[in-house]
């Protein structure tokens, strides 16, 4: 089984790597290349570097890191992408160091954004975040709510891999939505743990984003009834999507 590596980056991104037996890897998103100079030090070998969108935050290591290492770029077909990114499009490919991954195309945070389901890990770039979903930069409302379900589909103990540690954030939004959650409060709890002793909150889990993530929730009723609130309309899935996506973008 692959070992999993997050490098927190930047001020809140997370630079993930899927690394084999012999030190061969996979990194997603390498928006900065200092937090990984210990880890190629140490022997961490990139075979692939895989990139999920192009925002510099993501992609800003990636040339360096590809140049250092000798390791292939691949990501979206994006002309805003360095040239030597590789584009990938839906469905399964085989990847330098016999990597199989599964590449959904997600378009919502951006057009072109892509999610890799390698294993039983998700990445899931700015997309699905843990208690939240990404912003909606040059997407409609429409297709991140179908990319979100497609991504809630997956099996429940795939690890969710996402671009960015916004756990704790998106929970108070989440609670805010829905008081009584449960599941949202145990997983806080963990995350709280697991960020008190210096480690990410991240991977999450898909079952725990079901059952938690008041955005792959947007029919459970406590949520109708907070939109209902506010008057925000939730006449269907959609309108309940767009509503709870605004209402995120003005919350403090």
């Amino acid at each position: 089984m692959p070992q999993l590596l997050a490098f927190p980056a930047l001020r809140d991104n997370l630079i993930w790597a899927l690394v084999d037996g012999t030190g061969g890897a996979l990194v997603i998103d390498p928006g900065e290349l200092t937090p990984l100079l210990p880890a190629l030090e140490a022997g961490l070998r990139p075979l692939a570097i895989l990139l999920t969108h192009h925002h510099a935050d993501h992609v800003g290591a990636a040339l360096a890191l590809a140049e250092a290492s000798g390791a292939a770029l691949f990501g979206p077909e994006d002309r805003r992408l360095p040239e030597a990114v590789q584009a990938l499009s839906a469905g399964r490919h085989a990847l330098p160091g016999d990597w199989a991954v599964e590449v959904l195309a997600v378009p919502g945070h951006t057009r072109s954004h892509l999610a890799f389901h390698i294993g039983d890990h998700l990445f899931s770039g700015d997309t699905l975040f843990s208690l939240g979903c990404g912003r909606l930069f040059e997407g409609q409302p429409a297709q991140m709510l179908d990319a979100l379900d497609r991504l809630a589909a997956l099996p429940a103990s795939t690890r969710v891999c996402c671009g960015h540690e916004y756990t704790l954030a998106n929970a108070r939004f989440a609670a805010a939505v829905e008081a009584d959650n449960p599941a949202r409060t145990a997983w806080v709890a963990e995350a709280e743990r697991r960020l008190a002793s210096g480690r990410p909150s991240l991977p999450s889990t898909i079952g725990i984003e079901r059952a938690a993530n008041p955005f792959l929730r947007v029919d459970a009723p406590g949520i109708r009834q907070s939109l209902a609130a506010k008057d925000l309309a939730a006449d269907d899935r959609l309108e309940a999507f767009t509503a709870l996506r605004a209402w995120k973008d003005v919350f403090a």
